[in-house]
């Protein structure tokens, strides 16, 4: 990796890591359009392990706020959907991956913008766990239907219960692809380098996640969630 990648590479995991600390998500869909052009072969490992990292340090960060509850249902679907995401791994173009995802996705996000409130029940929470479990293995980014189930918690709560679901994921995701030859060290070894941006990011958000409202934050998910789409779409 040349020195102008990587530090392409190092301002987009330090903008990442900045953005999902203060708000619950935005780390894949910042870093995964870079990683995809400068560096396409680390994808999706290289982003899985990035977010380790930053994921635990969310979670416990606010781990008094976490939905334990909802937490359980969705790491359920979420290993049920990361087995899906393999054999999407093997059998499908991911073109046509690609044009599902994206299209499911901005239209979830405009249905739920003009739904009124909602609490979701244990249905909700394993299909969204199943999806996400699909779209992270496949492709690195699996935040929007996580995102759109929490919109209307509290700040806190959307935040560290999406955190702990994307760790608990992460390391299915990684297990997973390493029992199916798909996990080599070739794309583990390049993000060790860019631990000290991820850190910067992380500890930068410290900083401003406290000053995020609930309005904000619900505003923020809804641009997140179409702008995740339409990136999937045209990927």
């Amino acid at each position: 990796m040349n020195p102008e990648i990587f530090g392409w590479l190092a301002l987009a995991v330090a903008s990442g890591a900045f953005i999902q600390g203060s708000t619950g998500m935005g780390f894949a869909l910042i870093v995964a359009p870079v990683l995809g052009i400068l560096q396409p072969s680390l994808l999706p490992v290289g982003l899985l392990v990035l977010m380790l990292p930053l994921n635990a340090a969310v979670a416990w960060r606010e781990r008094d706020a976490i939905d334990l509850m909802g937490t359980k249902w969705i790491t359920l679907g979420r290993v049920l959907g990361t087995f899906g995401g393999l054999w999407v791994l093997i059998v499908l173009p991911l073109n046509y991956l690609n044009i599902l995802i994206g299209v499911s996705t901005i239209a979830a996000s405009v249905a739920t913008w003009l739904a009124p409130v909602f609490s979701p029940g244990k249905r909700a929470f394993v299909s969204t766990g199943v999806i996400t479990g699909i779209t992270e293995t496949a492709t690195g980014i699996g935040g929007p239907p996580l995102a759109l189930v929490y919109q209307h918690m509290p700040v806190a709560t959307l935040r560290a219960s999406v955190a702990l679901c994307f760790l608990i994921g992460e390391i299915v995701s990684l297990a997973v692809l390493a029992g199916s030859g798909h996990l080599e060290s070739s794309g583990i070894t390049p993000m060790l380098w860019l631990l000290p941006a991820l850190l910067a990011g992380m500890l930068l958000s410290h900083l401003v996640h406290k000053s995020i409202n609930g309005r904000f934050l619900r505003n923020f998910v809804m641009v997140f969630a179409i702008t995740s789409g339409f990136f999937v779409l045209l990927n």
